[in-house]
């Protein structure tokens, strides 16, 4: 039970690590992070960030060790689309002071570059809707 445990606490601790280069890659073209792992019980919304034309933006974050299985996009099916959409409705309940923002649903997908030996990020707007 403890190498079950121990195994998720990498993966998850792997994922925040993924969130937060996104965060910063966005940044980088100007959004401001709102909210980091927003939870409900519908479900959870890895960033929430705010573009320079005040449109809300919810991110999901997809780390991609090869393009052999699809693209970022291609990872999210639309029951995980409605789920985060689910979620965004919630966020807008709890948090009214951005109800009236225009909002759209981003992908970015993290993966590593066959030519720099760094990360390769693919940033999707408007991915769905």
């Amino acid at each position: 039970m403890a190498r079950r445990s121990s195994l998720y606490k990498n993966a998850r601790q792997f994922g925040h690590a993924q969130e937060f280069l996104a965060a910063e890659y966005l940044r980088g073209y100007g959004l401001k992070l709102i909210q980091c792992n927003y939870q409900c019980r519908v479900g959870e919304i890895d960033l929430i960030m705010i573009d320079s034309c005040r449109v809300l933006v919810f991110v999901e974050v997809r780390f991609r060790r090869s393009g052999r299985f699809g693209t970022a996009i291609d990872s999210i099916t639309r029951e995980k689309q409605r789920k985060i959409r689910r979620t965004a409705s919630h966020f807008l309940i709890s948090y009214p002071q951005f109800s009236n923002r225009i909002c759209r649903f981003d992908v970015i997908g993290i993966s590593p570059s066959q030519l720099s030996g760094g990360l390769h990020y693919e940033w999707i707007k408007r991915a769905f809707e």
